[in-house]
């Protein structure tokens, strides 16, 4: 009996995971502008997203803070909409939006009501076609970006470990700042420069246009070449590969931290990027050692030895490298040495032995759960959609994810332990308080 309490769920998740296949249609506007659209009228609401293939890695390095200060300078208005109206239109007709900025992309969206549709696409065409960039949008986003900066980051606990990793991790690819940036860079920087980055990035061959819901395919071609069709083309990007030498010797360094009082400590290795076929396995290693509380390190150091209030690992993939990252904060005074190693023999030991079949069947149910629900959602739906055209050049990829994961094996899992997590291609942080 108990068998089939545990395989009949099972049996269901798979049937769902392999029947779901996302449908799309996808084309490309005369000035580069790509197109893609899902139907889905299951519920009466429509994503409308335009993803920008820009982020923080596309910035001169004495302007850092661009990308992320154009995701929050592009709300001010447009020609056509004035300053702080934005808001006011979506919530008006019972949307909501946002966007956000990485390292790669910036990603803006409006999920309304089906029948706000042209609305949802005029706003993001008046956002490509004409932003009104002037000295008073630029200073007010200038003080809004700064108290974001002061909140999430420079008053946060913890706040800046990434900022010390990564400008550790990275000595030329612009991987080595973050998102957020630099306030002097942005406090220097000269109109003619933010209207330089716009016009460079922020044109339709540069984007990918996802249009996810409750719509008429022929209806929705119609609006998009009304609203985006007259855009001009813009300038094709010309971008330069950064290549990092590998890192053979340990790095070890403290930084510093006024906003804590338990210190923590970290070790970061250089792994490839999203497109990488081992890109998933070293995903699923991560998950092995740290997802959940059954997880080892969880198990070892925070439930066993008593050692650790938090223990974790993730694998940090971006477009063109990425970070995998270990992490631990003490209990008791423990040393941070004896964190760093109890970390490094279960790394060891991923290495040296296959995880067990129970483990992996665990693992892969883990990830074809995760698949799911990312495109359970239109909003999460087209922001895989964007992703799969925009890293990968294909569209389709968000169908055929799930066969990527499936093809890893727990031989592949070893193998990048071995070839990725070692201690002479990392560096080690102290993350200490600071009086």
């Amino acid at each position: 009996m108990k068998q089939k309490i545990f395989y009949l769920p099972l049996l269901l998740f798979v049937q769902v995971a392999t029947a779901q296949k996302v449908a799309f249609t996808e084309y490309k506007l005369k000035n580069g502008l790509h197109v893609v659209l899902h139907q889905d009228k299951s519920v009466p609401v429509v994503a409308t997203t335009v993803m920008y293939h820009v982020g923080s890695k596309d910035e001169d390095p004495n302007r850092t803070g661009f990308a992320h200060f154009f995701e929050h300078l592009l709300f001010e208005g447009s020609v056509n909409i004035k300053k702080g109206e934005f808001d006011k239109i979506v919530s008006s007709a019972g949307g909501q939006h946002n966007a956000n900025t990485t390292q790669d992309r910036t990603f803006y969206y409006e999920v309304f009501p089906s029948n706000q549709l042209a609305t949802g696409l005029w706003l993001e065409s008046e956002r490509m076609l004409h932003p009104v960039i002037n000295e008073v949008g630029v200073k007010t986003q200038n003080e809004v970006v700064k108290e974001e900066k002061r909140m999430r980051v420079d008053n946060q606990p913890y706040g800046n470990f990434l900022v010390e990793v990564m400008s550790r991790l990275f000595t030329k690819h612009p991987y080595r700042w973050v998102p957020i940036g630099s306030m002097e860079h942005l406090d220097a920087a000269t109109l003619d420069e933010f209207k330089a980055f716009n016009k460079k990035f922020y044109f339709p061959g540069n984007a990918v246009l996802v249009i996810a819901g409750d719509i008429d395919i022929t209806a929705t071609k119609q609006l998009v070449e009304q609203y985006f069709g007259d855009i001009p083309a813009g300038t094709p990007l010309v971008r330069q590969k950064i290549v990092e030498a590998p890192i053979t010797t340990e790095i070890i360094d403290p930084a510093y931290d006024a906003n804590i009082q338990v210190p923590a400590v970290l070790a970061a290795y250089r792994i490839p990027g999203i497109t990488s076929k081992e890109s998933v396995a070293l995903e699923m290693a991560s998950a092995v050692l740290s997802q959940g509380n059954s997880s080892r390190m969880y198990k070892k150091m925070v439930d066993e030895k008593k050692n650790s209030l938090q223990v974790g690992s993730f694998s940090y993939a971006l477009e063109d490298y990425g970070a995998y990252l270990t992490y631990a904060l003490p209990n008791n005074d423990t040393p941070l040495d004896t964190l760093v190693k109890d970390m490094d023999d279960e790394i060891v030991k991923l290495q040296q032995t296959l995880i067990s079949e129970t483990e992996f069947t665990k693992l892969q149910n883990q990830f074809e759960n995760d698949y799911v629900g990312k495109n359970s959602k239109m909003l999460g739906l087209a922001e895989n959609l964007a992703k799969g055209y925009t890293f990968h050049n294909n569209t389709n990829y968000i169908n055929t994810e799930l066969d990527e994961i499936r093809k890893v094996t727990r031989q592949d899992i070893q193998d990048v332990a071995k070839k990725y997590l070692n201690k002479n291609q990392r560096v080690v942080l102290f993350y200490l308080p600071k009086s």
